[in-house]
């Protein structure tokens, strides 16, 4: 497997895992080409030349937003999505990162499991933040770095 920065040429590709996956937020192909542009910061996953997954992140003061996130369902429980976070969290550290934050759907169960598994603590809540269905969000956030304090996310 590898993780590298996303390109153009993945774009189709995002958008295919994206379809696959209605619980995330759905961009179009100009989102994902700022990304390319490096107006985010963004990789995949691949294995055997094809994209099981991608992540978008962003610098947000001295937090780590991650925006949007997913893995191919048939490349799932695989290490894609441990990877792919795991990159985004060493990213966060180049800028000493203080926090990463996201939202997630309520009802996505899975997403609430893996991000708590690596220690990302359910901070908040957006009501009716989603559409298609309409639907609450659930802020996590996981503390990287702070005066006294060492990260310890579990995907070193």
């Amino acid at each position: 497997m590898t993780i590298r920065p996303i390109e153009s040429r993945d774009i189709e590709s995002i958008l295919a895992i994206q379809a696959g996956c209605p619980e995330i937020a759905q961009w179009s192909a100009w989102d994902y080409e700022r990304v390319a542009r490096g107006e985010m910061a963004g990789w995949i996953s691949e294995r055997d030349q094809s994209v099981a997954g991608f992540l978008v992140a962003r610098r947000v003061a001295a937090d780590l937003e991650i925006l949007n996130f997913a893995v191919r369902i048939g490349a799932r429980l695989r290490g894609a999505g441990s990877a792919l976070l795991k990159e985004a969290l060493r990213w966060g550290e180049l800028f000493q990162a203080e926090n990463a934050f996201l939202e997630v759907r309520s009802s996505n169960l899975n997403a609430l499991r893996f991000y708590q598994s690596r220690s990302f603590v359910v901070t908040g809540t957006r009501p009716r933040y989603y559409s298609l269905p309409t639907e609450d969000a659930l802020l996590l956030t996981a503390t990287l770095a702070g005066p006294a304090v060492k990260p310890t996310l579990g995907v070193r």
